[in-house]
């Protein structure tokens, strides 16, 4: 009853009689008017308290919970499934992927569409930046206080206070403490 017949969506009256008791969203977030919210009430959707999430952008906790901290900005035209974990203050630029399910494909005798789902958890760290067109992949954590430069691909964790380029992405930069300053990893 939750779904129409072959249609991921949930119904409309799904975001009007249910959601609002199963989920929680802070004070003075804002969610624009045109960001598809895919969610359903038995996976959490959790929203702290400031967070904008901006024009064209998807959210969807169908396969997991999805959890967005406080003061955060998903940019425009994101894709947020879960399940994923976004902490406070993170900046996601537009045209972000973070997506914790993936297709399976090993049975090559069934079509990927008729095959379950895997879904492991991403986490990104309080303080974060992830830049124009990135994606995260299922199962990868991102520390807190890092930089994933624009278009860059992370397929693996990334430790706090990092900066990672490229496909895949690597950490090219950290910060060191002694020397108060940002180092380039050689």
């Amino acid at each position: 009853m939750l779904f129409p017949l072959n249609d991921p969506r949930p119904r409309p009256w799904v975001n009007v009689l249910l959601n609002p008791f199963y989920h929680t969203l802070g004070r003075n977030v804002c969610i624009r008017s045109s960001v598809r919210m895919d969610v359903v009430p038995f996976n959490k959707l959790v929203i702290g308290e400031k967070t904008i999430i901006e024009d064209f952008s998807v959210i969807n906790n169908g396969v997991g919970d999805v959890q967005i901290g406080c003061d955060s900005l998903i940019g425009l035209s994101n894709a947020i499934i879960g399940p994923v974990i976004i902490g406070d203050k993170v900046i996601l630029a537009q045209h972000v992927v973070v997506s914790g399910l993936n297709h399976a494909y090993q049975d090559v005798r069934t079509a990927i569409k008729d095959q379950p789902i895997e879904k492991k958890m991403i986490v990104i760290g309080d303080g974060s930046w992830l830049g124009a067109n990135v994606v995260v992949t299922a199962g990868v954590t991102i520390g807190k206080h890092c930089v994933v430069a624009a278009g860059s691909i992370v397929t693996r964790n990334i430790p706090d206070h990092s900066v990672a380029v490229g496909n895949p992405a690597r950490v090219v930069k950290t910060y060191d403490s002694d020397r108060d300053a940002w180092v380039k990893v050689s």
